[in-house]
């Protein structure tokens, strides 16, 4: 996965914007407003952050080499993903599918009936 396949892959999820809060370089994908991923688009491996449920964020952190506590994140909810090749693609968008999910379980009801319109 390149930074190219995976804005692709998270633009393709439905009712996700992109922007750049922050700066030029820390690349946001947003659902109802609320972030469920961020990552540079210039930092060489590609790295991403990914919201989970926190005993899922353990799990993932004790199978998995590559995935690391959330930088600059809440460690409890977030994991950073060094794309390093030791996961593949299916296995890194079914994390980012895992946090676009967490986000929109987290919404008010109201607002996850909007995105089922």
């Amino acid at each position: 996965m390149n930074i190219e396949s995976l804005r692709a892959y998270c633009l393709s999820i439905h009712a996700v914007t992109e922007d750049f809060p922050f700066d030029e370089d820390v690349l946001v994908f947003r659902v109802a407003g609320k972030i469920f991923l961020l990552t540079s688009i210039t930092k060489k491996p590609l790295q991403f952050n990914v919201k989970a449920d926190p005993d899922t964020i353990i799990e993932m952190r004790e199978q998995f080499d590559c995935v690391i506590a959330g930088y600059h994140m809440n460690k409890k909810h977030w994991n950073s993903v060094v794309v390093d090749g030791s996961v593949s693609d299916k296995k890194l968008q079914e994390w980012i599918k895992q946090s676009y999910d967490c986000i929109v379980a987290g919404l008010p009801k109201k607002e996850r009936a909007k995105l089922d319109q």
